[in-house]
């Protein structure tokens, strides 16, 4: 099964993991939600690089 994760950007151009190792559906659902609440980063969805061993979680 391929697992994917959600990325942010902040304001100052820096990027990080918010969470990883779901699926793609549920990748995209956090994604629409952060998108959402209206803050001026920015959220999208990526495929996880095969062997990625980072934990699930925020800020994983």
């Amino acid at each position: 099964m391929d697992t994917f994760r959600v990325m942010r950007q902040d304001d100052n151009g820096q990027r990080f993991r918010v969470v990883g190792g779901i699926g793609r559906e549920a990748a995209e659902r956090l994604a629409a939600e952060f998108e959402a609440r209206g803050h001026k980063q920015l959220y999208w969805v990526e495929a996880e690089p095969a062997g990625d061993s980072q934990a699930r979680g925020p800020h994983s």
